[in-house]
Formats: structure tokens, sequence, C-alpha cells
């Protein structure tokens, strides 16, 4: 097989265009070619308003040898594709099936492998299952009840349910684990282009009956999922899991538990801190969403406002404060909507989300600064949590219950004292106004965040403002707070993938060994492979 880098062809082109730019890269005619297939496509909009697409091809083709001899080496390259492989059963007998607590993708993807394999996991989920919990996130941004353990946070498919769905990742990947990630979600009603795009998404319309076929997959092979159902406690004798208690009130034998509870379960990040799991706490990154018109981000990043053969523009930036403090883009929403994310009553967080049209009026992301623990009031395992609490309850109160809005502008005079002549950019589009699920408000967001925070994220904005025109508008919308970017805590574990407590296996973002949806995957099915290498089947 022979892959071919940077087939570039104009914004409007064919498949026959594709085919023909490649067999001319490999200096052979078209009819030559025994076979292709697209393995990624991106947007170059370097030189706009001119846009070229950019793709690559593996390739069959007669003649491999003297077609590699011919052809630039790094542009044409002969590849070996390796299939995802899950290794051969393991020898020490299970007496209990696993236990996987959390139906977030870490979860869902351990789950999927280990019911595949015969292993018929169960899988405790603290939340509903997604249909019933769209009902309580669409009845909560509607009304504003909360329901605690059904929310943007909890609920099958995880936190990464109500957001963009994007599944891109800089995870490397020896073994083929990101590939089949893709492939499982394709086969689970996804859109194929996941699999070629550069920066491919779902949306959540999508993504929330994915996770409903990836459920009924893991049940079809034995595998069972129980909701309402929160692990409140575990059961040991010494250093060896021996079972989980089920809200508060039943106890489930097992030998192997898989932690894959999410960035934001911390009444069990409590419980295991009791219990004496080795944990950390962790740097992350606190920050605010940040809005512009979508039509504007088009043109800032295409040259152009709207074409019908371009997707709404995302972008990812970064800058490097005068405190040494870095502030980035987070979670990119193009035609997306800032969204109520809380999950403790009188506590307020906000994230991103798109439909898959992605057609929203606005864009957003999170601008956000790394804290690290040297910021947090002490140095237990849980301080990055208490540090992420009092900032929700800031919010909460800035907001009175509502997501709080300010403009940059405005925001920014609060915290620099100075103000600018510039243009307000964002208020040339008619009907700009904030893109929002669930109650928002006009407050002060310059009183949530401390200081030394605030100051650094002023200055990272007009920083990447010198380079990303517009983007440090006086006009564009800062809501708050966005604390859940990932896990403050780590879950410890060994090479075996095991928690100091034998049985117990640490998994995905939450345990703060993934960042996203498709690294998370990937972690499960990490943690899949190790129980089903040490492990017979279950009788």
């Amino acid at each position: 097989m022979i892959r071919v880098n940077q087939v570039r062809v104009p914004l409007v082109h064919s498949e026959q265009d594709i085919l023909h730019k490649t067999a001319k890269i490999l200096r052979v005619a078209p009819e030559k070619i025994q076979s292709w297939q697209i393995i990624k496509k991106s947007v170059d909009a370097r030189k706009k308003p001119e846009i070229r697409v950019i793709y690559s091809v593996d390739v069959c083709v007669e003649s491999e040898k003297r077609v590699l001899a011919a052809c630039k080496s790094g542009q044409v390259d002969k590849v070996t594709i390796k299939p995802y492989e899950f290794p051969k059963e393991g020898q020490e007998r299970l007496d209990y099936r696993p236990i996987i607590i959390g139906t977030g993708p870490a979860g869902l993807f351990c789950g999927y492998q280990l019911a595949k394999n015969g292993y018929r996991p169960l899988i405790l989920e603290r939340g509903k299952c997604v249909e019933e919990r769209m009902k309580d996130v669409e009845k909560f941004w509607r009304d504003g009840v909360l329901n605690p353990k059904s929310n943007v946070q909890f609920g099958e498919g995880g936190a990464g349910t109500f957001s963009d769905g994007k599944l891109n990742t800089l995870v490397k990947d020896k073994l083929g684990r990101n590939r089949e990630v893709l492939k499982i979600f394709v086969e689970a009603g996804a859109p194929e282009e996941i699999l070629y795009e550069a920066k491919p998404h779902i949306g959540t319309d999508i993504l929330c009956k994915v996770v409903r076929n990836l459920r009924e997959q893991i049940e079809a092979w034995g595998g069972e999922i129980m909701f309402d159902a929160q692990v409140t406690d575990l059961c040991m004798d010494g250093k060896r899991i021996t079972g989980v208690v089920v809200n508060n009130t039943e106890t489930i034998p097992c030998e192997t538990v898989v932690l894959a509870v999410g960035h934001s379960a911390r009444d069990t990040f409590e419980m295991l801190d009791k219990r004496l799991v080795p944990m950390e706490a962790k740097s992350f990154a606190v920050g605010l969403r940040i809005e512009h018109p979508r039509r504007l981000i088009n043109k800032i990043q295409y040259g152009q406002e709207e074409h019908p053969l371009l997707p709404a523009a995302n972008y990812k930036v970064t800058a490097q404060t005068s405190s040494g403090r870095g502030v980035y883009s987070f979670c990119m929403c193009p035609g997306g909507y800032v969204v109520n994310a809380s999950s403790e009553q009188e506590r307020l967080a906000v994230n991103g989300m798109s439909y898959s049209g992605r057609d929203s009026d606005n864009s957003n992301s999170a601008v956000v600064v790394t804290v690290t623990p040297e910021d947090y009031e002490d140095d237990s395992p849980l301080s990055g949590v208490y540090f992420q609490r009092r900032l929700e309850e800031k919010a909460y109160q800035v907001g009175a219950g509502a997501i709080p809005v300010e403009t940059y502008g405005d925001y920014r005079r609060a915290v620099t004292g100075q103000k600018r002549d510039l243009p307000a950019v964002c208020q040339e589009y008619p009907g700009f106004v904030p893109a929002v699920k669930g109650a928002y408000r006009m407050a002060n967001v310059h009183d949530i965040l401390p200081p030394a925070l605030s100051e650094a994220l002023v200055e990272g904005i007009d920083l990447i403002g010198q380079t990303m025109w517009g983007f440090d508008d006086e006009g564009a919308y800062l809501s708050g707070i966005e604390s859940r970017t990932s896990s403050p805590v780590r879950i410890m574990r060994d090479e075996t993938g095991q928690s100091f407590i034998q049985g117990l296996y640490p998994c995905g973002e939450g345990a703060g060994y993934a960042g996203g949806i498709t690294s998370a995957a990937m972690d499960g099915m990490f943690i899949a492979e190790k129980i089903g290498a040490r492990y017979q089947k279950p009788a």
C-alpha cells in the first residue's frame, strides 16, 4: 500500500480530480491505480480567498516498487496498516464479571471491547439512559430545574455527549486504537466522514443516537448496563477489591472494577479519598467562553462569510502572557451554543455545544488559562476540586443562578481600567446576541476569576487579536465559568493499569488519563485489553 500526501485540489472538485492529481504525483496513468481510499481531508485557507482542499490517499498500484523509487519520499511512502487486535485471553480465573463505573466514552468503549470478547461486563451509571437524560437536560435549560444525577455532566454518554462531539486527538497511536474508535462510531451511526476529516466531529444530536446504539450492542453481546446506579462505596479485603456498594444499599461482589467516573464525579473522588485510594491534585485549566458571530469567524478564517462547500470555520489559538501563564482556546464550537453545564446545586459551570449542522448564528470557544496545584489553597488530593467549586459558586452568585454574560469591552475595562478606541466589529452583524442553552443575564463576569487569572485572560485575548483580527472585539460576549476542562484529580495506576488497590483500574478523563472523547475511548480500550490479557472469560 502506498500513501500519497499533499494531494491539493481546488475547493470545487470531484473524485476524478482527486484521482487524477494522485496519479500525477505518482507519475502513473489514472488507470494504473487499482484502488484508492481517502485517509485524511483538510481545508487549506492560508491564501485567502483561494481555498484549497488537501487529501492524503492510500492507493494500490501496479509495480509498487518502481513507483516508489520514482517519487519523492515524504509525499509518497509505503505504509503498512496494522489492524486493531484485542489480546489473547489471559490465564487467571474470574469468579465475577468485570464491573465498569460510568458510561462516558472510557466506560462505554471499555465495556464494548469486553462485551465483544465475551466478558459480559456490568456497567453502572449514576444517571439515566440517554433518551431520559436528554429530557432532563432540556428541562433544566428551559425551567432551571437541575437533576444532580442526570444533567450535562452525568448520564449515559458522559459529559462529551452535550458538547461538539469532537473526535480529534493528539495521542500517539501505534496499536490502531484511534482508527478503531472511529470505525466503531461509524458502525453505531456516526457519519463516515469522521474516518478521514482532519477535525472530525459528530454533533450532540447524532451523538445521542450513537451512544444508544453502542449500549444496545453491548447488551446484545451479553453485557448489562444499570442506570440510576451510583457506586457509593468500595468493598476491599486489605489491598484487593472485593465488591461495590450501589446507592448505599446493594453490594455487588467482584474482583475487577474500572473507575471510568468522569471529571465531575466529585463525590466519588471524596469517597476514594476516604478509602485511601492513592490520588493527587493535578493541573487543569479554567476560563470563560467567548462568542463571536459565526460569519465573522468564517471571514477571519476563510476570507469569506459563507460558502456552501465550507463548514463553519474552526480555530485554535494560543498566547504566552508576561506573567508566564499560557492562554489558549479550548473546545471550540463552530456554529454552536454556550450551555449551562452545572451538576451541583448553587454552583454554575458552562460548556460549549454544537449540533451536527453547526448552524447556530454564533461560534464560541473557551479561552482558558492553566492552573496548577500551586494556585490551590492546600495540598490535599482534592484541592483542585475545592478550587473549581469556589469559582462555580461565585459564577452562580454573579449571575443570580443564570449564566452571567458580559461584553469583552466591559470586562477588559473592569480588569485593566483602560478604554480602547476600536471599531465594534461584532455589532456590524445584525441580531448578534448570546447563543445560550439555559437562562442567562448580563452581569459582572469580571468578578468571578481571581485578578491574576483575569489579567492573564485579557492579555491573552489581546495578543490573539493581534494575529486573528476581530477576536478581541469589544462586542464579543464572555460567559462563565468554564471550569470542567479536565479532571482536577489523577487516580494513580501502575503499568498493569491498576491502582495500589488490586483489581481497581482507574480509567479515562476523570482518572486523569485522557482529554476528550477519543482519548478517553482509547484509554477505555487500553484498560479492557489489560483485563482481557490477564483474565479468562467469566463462566
